[in-house]
């Protein structure tokens, strides 16, 4: 109206445009600075800024800055720009929300992003949960493991009897094998003298003193356990179900295996079954129970200790002096045996909580999106409003009118992002043996927090526009 041609009008949009893209990427890069320890920690990572790093970093932000802003300028700069004056100060431009595909689909698919990394984050807690909480057979809490004790030769049996004998220890064993993580060693026996081939039993077999299933609470279902006051038990077998399963009897005790003692096994050892006991889950969740089988045999590694006591600061302290008494030049490399599980799982931790920062960053960018429309709305509808509330209608109407074609788009994300997450999980869940499965109240959960989201984003703009004077929106007419 005052003489500015359609160029300038472009050319301001555009640089408007870039101006806010470099704000934003100034703010981003320093944000990203600032949070780059936490998200070293987070992802196990050592990332860090350095001159190299800014050297290609520029100039890709320079580049990234003009694309983006010409992009994000583009639509005001050639649409708007061309609009007839009198129409846009005569208020004739409200068709277009309703028109507004584009606006339409943004909206759908970056609330469809939101409740699939909602689902998601929440498939991921409930699986590590179920792990956490399962019972895996053993029992790993208050388990301190006492690492590198094969340094002391035979004083390892020594420094175990000795801490055996500390107020506060229940039970210590020792041995290399230990569920969470250590030796593993696997063989094939023959169910008989002819070695047939087609009767063996591929399993792991284990290395364990008398002590090993008390201290690491492993239930005995049929037989007993070793005993080193019984010298036959040198040839004596400890299996577990799985085992017995693979070997298709009913009563395992007593049965009598044959271990090859060589590579072609042309010597063979007799041995017998003892003991029974029930599966536990000495590898990760993502395995299933493989057969196994326990020898009584010296094996000096690692010294596991259960402790019963509320004093564990004491209990470290005493036996950190015995083991300086055996190894006075050897620090002492120790760890709790829940500790070392947790550990296994580090990798799913760390994606719950990458999947939890995406969450919420992708909710709070689909808010503003939301927010922005929803104002772009209400501006729109404002005579419209007006008129309404002349007519009679009251706050709840205006609301209600104002949220159904947002809440609509919201219900159409759900409709997408649900099957697509549930196969995705679906997929993540199927590495891991035992696993909880994805259930129907998590989808339900997610798309039900979508839609309150959205609707309290959008309410606060329709409540603004539902609670505007109409004179002042009808005062032109």
């Amino acid at each position: 109206m005052l003489g500015s041609p359609r160029k300038y009008l472009i050319a301001q949009f555009l640089s408007e445009s870039v101006i806010v893209t470099f704000i934003a990427t100034a703010i981003a890069v320093i944000g990203a600075w600032l949070l780059l320890p936490l998200f070293n920690d987070t992802s196990g990572k050592e990332l860090a800024f350095t001159a190299q790093t800014f050297t290609w970093l520029v100039p890709i932000l320079l580049v990234a800055v003009l694309v983006i802003g010409a992009l994000a300028g583009s639509y005001p700069a050639f649409f708007l720009s061309a609009f007839q004056p009198i129409d846009v100060l005569k208020g004739k431009l409200s068709a277009g929300f309703k028109g507004g595909f584009l606006r339409s689909f943004l909206v759908v698919f970056q609330f469809s992003i939101s409740i699939f990394l909602i689902i998601g984050t929440m498939v991921i807690y409930h699986q590590l949960k179920f792990i956490q909480n399962k019972d895996l057979g053993y029992n790993r809490d208050h388990v301190l493991v006492i690492k590198n004790t094969g340094i002391l030769a035979e004083q390892s049996k020594i420094l175990k009897n000795e801490i055996q004998q500390m107020p506060g220890v229940k039970n210590a064993t020792l041995t290399s094998y230990i569920p969470t993580g250590g030796y593993r060693n696997s063989t094939t026996f023959f169910e008989d003298a002819t070695k047939d081939g087609k009767r063996t039993l591929s399993t792991q077999i284990w290395q364990i003193d008398e002590d090993y299933l008390g201290t690491m609470g492993i239930k005995i279902i049929a037989g007993r356990n070793f005993s080193k006051e019984m010298m036959t038990d040198s040839t004596a077998l400890i299996i577990n179900q799985a085992a017995a399963r693979q070997l298709g009897v009913v009563n395992a005790v007593n049965k009598e295996l044959w271990l090859p003692m060589d590579n072609k096994a042309e010597k063979l050892q007799r041995m017998r079954i003892i003991g029974v006991i029930k599966d536990f889950n000495f590898n990760s969740l993502r395995e299933n129970i493989s057969p196994l089988v326990f020898t009584m045999a010296e094996n000096r590694g690692v010294l596991s200790v259960r402790v019963n006591t509320t004093d564990i600061t004491g209990l470290m302290a005493q036996i950190k002096d015995k083991w300086h008494t055996f190894s006075p030049n050897q620090q002492l490399d120790y760890s709790f045996m829940d500790e070392d599980f947790d550990a296994t799982y580090r990798t799913e931790q760390r994606i719950g909580k990458i999947f939890v920062a995406f969450t919420s960053m992708a909710i709070i960018i689909a808010c503003l999106g939301l927010f922005g429309l929803a104002a772009y709305a209400a501006e729109q509808r404002t005579k419209e409003i007006g008129i309404r509330k002349v007519l009679g209608a009251n706050i709840s109407i205006i609301v209600a009118m104002l949220s159904k074609d947002f809440i609509k788009l919201v219900l159409i994300a759900i409709i997408i992002a649900s099957p697509l997450a549930w196969f995705s999980m679906q997929q993540w869940l199927a590495g891991f043996a035992y696993r909880d499965g994805i259930k129907w109240w998590i989808v339900a959960a997610a798309g039900a927090g979508a839609l309150v989201i959205a609707f309290i984003t959008i309410s606060f703009q329709s409540i603004k526009a539902a609670l505007a004077n109409p004179v002042k929106s009808l005062k032109t007419e």
